[in-house]
């Protein structure tokens, strides 16, 4: 099982690289990097249960009202892939389950 995330930037159509991202659960940190020049983060292993992706937007997006932006998740079955994309803007931000 592995978990990977892809953030655009939607202001400027980009991929959003460099932004900090950490994976946690049950309170803490099991992986953290920054995205790469493509807004990619992948490989990370973290295991069935709930976990929580956030990532620092407010270091990326200097004026934003979204400092920070996590999603919960389960995962239930630890033998797929599960990836999380963020779509970012300063005033807006949405996710969806990938493939």
């Amino acid at each position: 099982m592995s978990f990977s995330t892809h953030v655009l930037d939607a202001v400027t159509g980009r991929p959003a690289a460099g932004l900090r991202v950490r994976l946690e659960h049950d309170g803490r940190v099991i992986a953290e990097g920054r995205t790469d020049d493509d807004g990619r983060i992948g490989g990370w292993q973290p295991g069935a249960g709930v976990h929580r992706v956030v990532f620092d937007t407010g270091a990326y997006l200097k004026d934003t009202f979204y400092p920070e932006v996590v999603v919960t998740f389960t995962i239930t079955d630890p033998d797929r892939h599960h990836h999380v994309p963020l779509l970012l803007s300063p005033y807006a931000y949405s996710t969806y389950r990938g493939s």
